[in-house]
């Protein structure tokens, strides 16, 4: 009997951790560029221990691995907005320092006139920060280069100024970090930048990218989850049933 209690109980908790990450789905369907998760899988765990060899749980193995389907397209007309193309991810420098990636394409220029996002996170250029002329006009080409024109000199050539750190992740996968932010999966490239697969990295200037979640199908997922938690927790208050009254018929009159 506590085996089926144990595993009702265990299944409550697995799925309290999926729900989380319905929960942040929902959360984040207006957010630009946001990369919902594939599903997390499910395994059955051999828990050690004094008792028979037949005690297994069933269990999470958390891989927050990015499904990178494109968002729906939204023209600002912005000259720093961009939309990445197929699976082009940009490189952008963490908080504690690591490379990260994102699809967030919101950029603006910093006061100390360096490239960042709308979050304040800094954009990373093939050699490092980017850092752009005080008062020159900025615009991003298809390719990741970054151009500075004088507003004075409207004749005069647009000069690159920096290339963005653009990553085909096609033949990647990437894992979502505690700050949001995409890194590889793999250990060896944790943290720092991976070879860029064979499709072309590529944006689209004057385009923001919509988050790839898909608000109808989450919530009915989210309703499904609810009742399976309800039906868990039934099972659960059925067999502490059970038990007692298996108790009550063993004592001895």
């Amino acid at each position: 009997m506590d085996k089926l209690a144990y595993t009702a109980l265990s299944a409550v908790q697995s799925q309290s951790v999926a729900r989380a990450a319905i929960t942040n789905e929902l959360a984040n369907v207006s957010t630009v560029g946001f990369k919902k998760s594939f599903q997390i899988a499910s395994s059955a765990v051999k828990i050690d221990g004094p008792g028979h060899e037949t005690r297994f749980q069933p269990g999470l193995q958390i891989t927050d691995v990015i499904n990178l389907t494109p968002g729906t397209p939204m023209s600002t007309g912005q000259p720093l907005d961009i939309a990445m193309n197929d699976q082009t991810v940009l490189g952008i420098q963490a908080e504690d320092g690591d490379i990260a990636f994102t699809r967030r394409g919101d950029l603006k220029v910093s006061p100390s006139g360096v490239l960042e996002n709308a979050l304040g996170e800094l954009v990373m250029g093939e050699g490092g920060p980017i850092s752009v002329p005080v008062g020159n006009l900025i615009s991003i080409s298809p390719d990741g280069t970054v151009f500075a024109q004088l507003p004075t000199e409207p004749e005069a050539a647009a000069v690159a100024v920096g290339q963005l750190m653009l990553r085909d992740a096609s033949q990647t996968q990437l894992v979502r970090r505690p700050d949001g932010l995409f890194e590889p999966r793999a250990e060896a490239f944790k943290g720092q930048d991976f070879p860029s697969g064979p499709m072309a990295a590529s944006v689209m200037p004057g385009m923001l990218e919509g988050s790839n979640v898909n608000p109808v199908g989450t919530m009915i997922k989210m309703l499904d989850f609810s009742r399976q938690f309800e039906m868990q927790l039934k099972l659960v208050k059925e067999t502490q049933s059970i038990d007692e009254a298996g108790s009550t018929m063993m004592r001895l009159p």
